[in-house]
């Protein structure tokens, strides 16, 4: 079927947009925190879902661990968000478009009005087989009911039994069931809320002594980065008043010496970005705003717990 011209520059314009809705999905959105640090040999798995972080949380995004270099220079505040037109779905889905748009350009393919009817029709259906697959594979909630961490009370001393010491184990450790393979103990969830603070805390006043006490290196790396381009742009970015409200333990396992926990966290804090000459807010309001997290810790050989990756969940 003969194609005018006005409407071989149309299928080019939609043919264009759709190449960079395909390619647009997938990026990553800058924010706070993001995802990036290592989980040893878990990194590249997903994390299950708790009632905390209902959904389950991608793989992290930027990391060196294994030698394996997920991130350019400064990208370690982006954090991926899945896609549904990623994978097989998105490839399939992509040709079907592509050569139904090439072929109007070229006056053949689908062609026309009933064609262009045909390609719509394809596209739904293809939609909802691709639809159909991915919630199949979507891991169930876990069950029982969450455990809802409470923030110790003020003054309430934790000094006296250490993380590693023997005790009984905590509710959130029961309540995770065999997804925490090592125990973890109300001591821990104590050292946990208070590395969140102490993290925010010396990253909001560019401490970078206090943050290499409680990170890895990896994570620390990532921090010292992003206060590095900060700094450059002469801006600072502040994250205070923070309060832990909920947190449940996602999963735990021992891989060799070293222990490793990930856990779901929903916190309330203050964020913004000050100019640093000025003081003025040029980001963020100066209100307070929920935040949910995977915090992964990790120890060895039972020494302290550090911050071993940060993701959005």
């Amino acid at each position: 079927m003969f194609v005018n011209r006005g409407f071989k520059l149309s299928a080019l314009l939609a043919t264009l947009i759709m190449a960079f809705s395909l390619v647009a999905v997938d990026t990553a959105e800058a924010r706070r925190g993001g995802s990036f640090g290592g989980r040893g040999l878990r990194t590249e798995r997903s994390i299950p879902s708790t009632q905390v972080a209902p959904k389950t949380t991608a793989p992290v995004q930027n990391t060196m661990t294994n030698g394996t270099q997920k991130s350019t220079a400064g990208a370690a505040t982006a954090a991926a968000r899945p896609s549904i037109f990623g994978g097989f779905g998105g490839a399939l889905l992509g040709g079907l478009l592509f050569s139904g748009l090439f072929g109007m350009l070229f006056g053949f393919g689908f062609g026309g009005f009933g064609g262009m009817l045909a390609l719509l029709f394809q596209v739904v259906i293809i939609g909802l087989i691709v639809g159909f697959f991915l919630r199949r594979r979507q891991p169930a909630m876990a069950g029982g009911a969450p455990f809802q961490y409470q923030p110790p009370n003020a003054g309430q001393n934790y000094a006296g039994r250490p993380s590693d010491s023997p005790g009984p184990r905590s509710n959130a450790s029961q309540r995770a069931g065999r997804r925490d393979e090592i125990g973890v103990r109300d001591a821990d969830l104590a050292t946990f809320e208070r590395n969140l603070a102490e993290l925010q805390d010396a990253y909001s006043r560019e401490d970078y002594a206090a943050l290499r006490r409680i990170t890895t290196p990896e994570v620390m790396g990532y921090l010292a980065e992003e206060l590095g381009a900060n700094a450059s742009r002469g801006l600072r970015n502040e994250v205070f008043d923070v309060r832990l409200l909920a947190g449940d333990v996602a999963e735990a396992w021992r891989e060799g010496g070293t222990e490793y926990a990930s856990v779901a966290m929903r916190y309330e804090s203050r964020d913004v970005t000050r100019n640093r000459s000025t003081g003025e807010i040029v980001s963020g309001d100066d209100h307070v705003t929920e935040t949910i997290e995977i915090w992964t810790f990790q120890r060895q050989n039972g020494g302290p717990w550090l911050v071993s990756a940060i993701q959005e969940a």
